[in-house]
């Protein structure tokens, strides 16, 4: 492990230093930029942006003048955060790590940085992303191991806060997108219920399954963001959630973690041994197990989708694309439209047993890990999002929680999962589980 590269930073810390006027907006722009010049070279979690220190010390004049008491300013006052590529940020051009033309990918802001903005965050720039969020990889690197992916199609942003270039960023996730960056680079990552977070401008993949879903060094950095970007949060039910019994447990059984390799399956089961010695249920549950129906009806839903979304574009700038977006963009011309209803009415019966099941089995969260093993080797591929597809498939809330290094010393996470809507109680109840896995590392 590179450790000048891997320095992630407290959100809930640096919030607070911000507000109390401890740095200054000017020293902590200036220690941003610094620090994004000093790594990024060689890590590649930003987008290059010509100007942008004068760009930040701009906005955050702009931001100092709206608020010239720091302790009454928003709860993100003056907090950095990276956006991925995918999402439109005015003032900056949007790419989806592609080589169209930025002007005719353009559209308005996106919700989400509307959210953050009012919140008081200043956007230190965009994140790199796989082509249109798909599995043509961008050039960033894991900062644990520059030779190894940080994951995808959300690299940038995961890259960007382990390596403590922000404290805050925003990713994707349709398949796995937030879930695996965030295990591979050892961070914090929350992908909420689907359609928790508005998608408005942002370059869809898949409607049906894409979430906004953000990346923090540690479980109280998502719970401070997570109010503020998503709709209707339920402040007194996570309140309850943090205060009531442990949650019980459930984990799959059956062939799903059969996916993960040898060093993540050891290693989860592990966990849940230490789990269970300090007191908490943990019980094999019984979910649906059609792995290879639901793994059909994704493909066939996504493809159509990504293939309506670029119908457009992609006559006009074939030639422009990726081997990997194209394929799937033909694949999905191949899709045929009562294929494609077919395939959503079969989700939504899924969908159904799933829920079913769940509460049947009494588990208040389901655990797996967080990806088939630690981070590939190499850049040409974002890895395997097996791990997550059911829950992505389901629009259910996630989250990635650091779980130790493997043998090489790269990062592998805990994933967790709460049923549709419950978003708060995965993010309080998970707390237990974040500080159990902590002293499980320190050896307590």
């Amino acid at each position: 492990m590179d450790e000048s590269l891997v320095r992630p930073r407290s959100l809930v810390r640096e919030a607070a230093g911000l507000r109390a006027g401890d740095p200054g907006l000017a020293v902590h722009v200036d220690r941003l930029c610094t620090r994004i010049e000093q790594v990024d070279p060689l890590l590649h979690a930003f987008v290059p942006e010509p100007g942008r220190p004068g760009r930040l010390h701009a906005e955050a004049r702009a931001l100092a003048a709206r608020h010239p008491d720091p302790a009454a300013a928003p709860p993100l006052y003056g907090v950095a955060v990276g956006i991925k590529d995918i999402v439109h940020v005015d003032g900056l051009p949007t790419h989806a790590g592609s080589a169209l033309p930025p002007g005719v990918l353009a559209g308005p802001q996106g919700a989400v940085v509307d959210r953050l903005r009012a919140a008081g965050a200043l956007v230190a720039g965009k994140t790199v992303t796989a082509e249109f969020a798909g599995t043509a990889p961008g050039p960033t690197r894991n900062p644990h191991h520059p030779g190894h992916t940080p994951g995808g199609s959300s690299s940038g942003s995961a890259a960007a806060v382990a390596a403590g270039l922000v404290p805050l960023a925003i990713g994707t996730q349709t398949g796995g997108s937030v879930i695996r960056p965030a295990a591979y680079c050892g961070v914090v990552g929350f992908r909420p219920t689907h359609g928790r977070i508005p998608m408005d401008g942002v370059i869809p993949h898949s409607p049906t399954f894409d979430t906004p879903g953000l990346f923090t060094a540690d479980l109280a950095g998502a719970a401070l963001a997570a109010p503020l970007l998503c709709d209707d949060w339920r402040a007194e039910e996570a309140r309850a959630a943090g205060a009531a019994a442990p949650p019980v447990l459930g984990v799959p059984a059956g062939p799903f973690l059969e996916q993960a390799g040898p060093q993540a399956r050891k290693a989860f089961e592990e966990q849940l041994e230490h789990l269970a010695a300090a007191g908490l249920t943990v019980r094999r549950i019984e979910l649906p197990a059609d792995l290879a129906e639901l793994l059909g009806l994704l493909r066939t839903i996504n493809r159509f989708e990504l293939a309506r979304t670029h119908a457009d574009w992609f006559v006009r700038f074939g030639g422009l694309y990726r081997a990997e977006t194209a394929a799937g963009i033909r694949h999905g011309q191949a899709v045929q439209p009562e294929d494609y209803e077919a395939a959503l009415h079969a989700r939504e019966h899924l969908c159904g047993l799933l829920a079913e099941d769940w509460a049947a089995s009494g588990a208040d969260l389901v655990l797996t890990p967080a990806a088939t093993g630690p981070a590939p080797a190499g850049l040409g591929t974002t890895g395997d999002a097996a791990m997550s597809l059911p829950w992505s498939f389901a629009g259910l809330p996630a989250l990635t929680l650091p779980a130790g290094p493997a043998a090489d010393g790269l990062p592998l996470g805990l994933q967790v999962v709460a049923p549709a809507g419950a978003d708060e109680r995965l993010l309080a109840q998970s707390a237990v589980l974040e500080a159990e896995l902590g002293a499980r590392r320190r050896g307590e």
